[in-house]
C-alpha cells in the first residue's frame, strides 16, 4: 500500500514538473539557461521525493530523519524564487501524501491539511529566493545563501504551528492533555515539532549553503574554461 502510494506521488510530481515547465520556461530568453532550468528544477525534484520517502520510514527515536527542506533552499538559491515555489509544492504533495498525514491529519479536517501542507512549503522556498536576490552577485552573497538557508525551516515551521492552531486545536488541545501538557502550544513545540525542527534547522544551515557555494564555484570555474 505505501509502495503505491509513493508511485502515485511521484507520477503525479512529475506531472506538475512538467505542466510547469512548459508554462514558465518560454518567459527564459537564452536557450542554455532553459536547460539548465529544466534539467536543474527536475533534479531537485526527484531528490526531494526520494528525500521525503526516506524522511517517512527512517527515523531514530523521536526525531524523523527529514532532509527534504534542503533541495528546497539549494533551488531557491541557486535558480531563484519560482523554483523554491515549485520545489515547495512539489515537498507539499509529497508530504499530503505521506502515511502519517493521510492516517492523522487528513480524516480531520483535508481543506485544512491540503492548505498547511501546501502553503509552508511553497511560501518558504518562494520567499527564500525572493531575499536571495538582495545578496546575490554581492561580496556577502555567502551571508545570504546561510540566511535563506536558515528562514526555510522558520516559515516552514511557523506556517505548520499556525494551521494546527486554525484547523486542528481541538486534536492539539486532546492530545496535550493525553499527554498530561496544560498547554497544547509547548505540547505542539516540545512533542510534536521538538527535535524535528532542530534537525531540520542544523542540517540546512550546515548542507544547503555549502551545497550552493559548490555548484556556484563549479560553474564559475567551467565558465573560465569555456
Amino acid at each position: 500500500m505505501l509502495g503505491e502510494c509513493n508511485l502515485q506521488a511521484i507520477k503525479r510530481i512529475l506531472l506538475i514538473l512538467f505542466i510547469f515547465n512548459k508554462y514558465y520556461v518560454k518567459y527564459l530568453t537564452m536557450s542554455k539557461e532553459r536547460i539548465r532550468w529544466i534539467v536543474t528544477t527536475g533534479a531537485l525534484a526527484a531528490i526531494e521525493v526520494i528525500l521525503q520517502i526516506i524522511g517517512n520510514v527512517v527515523a531514530f527515536g523521536p526525531i524523523s530523519i527529514n532532509l527534504s527542506l534542503i533541495p528546497i533552499a539549494v533551488g531557491a538559491i541557486l535558480m531563484g524564487p519560482w523554483c523554491g515555489l515549485f520545489l515547495g509544492a512539489v515537498n507539499g504533495i509529497a508530504v499530503i501524501l505521506a502515511p502519517s498525514t493521510l492516517t492523522t491529519f487528513m480524516p480531520l479536517n483535508a481543506f485544512g491539511t491540503i492548505l498547511i501542507c501546501m502553503l509552508k512549503a511553497m511560501a518558504a522556498g518562494f520567499l527564500s529566493g525572493l531575499l536571495f536576490l538582495v545578496f546575490k552577485g554581492k561580496k556577502i552573497e555567502i551571508v545570504g545563501m546561510i540566511i535563506c538557508s536558515l528562514i526555510i525551516p522558520i516559515i516552514n515551521t511557523s506556517i505548520f504551528i499556525g494551521g494546527c492552531y486554525l484547523f486542528f486545536k481541538d486534536w492539539l488541545t486532546s492530545t496535550a492533555e493525553k499527554l498530561g501538557f496544560v498547554n497544547p502550544f509547548l505540547c505542539l513545540i516540545l512533542v510534536i515539532i521538538g527535535w524535528n525542527f532542530i534537525f531540520e534547522f542544523s542540517t540546512s544551515i550546515v548542507f544547503s549553503p555549502t551545497i550552493c557555494k559548490v555548484v556556484q564555484i563549479a560553474r564559475n570555474k567551467q565558465k573560465a574554461s569555456a
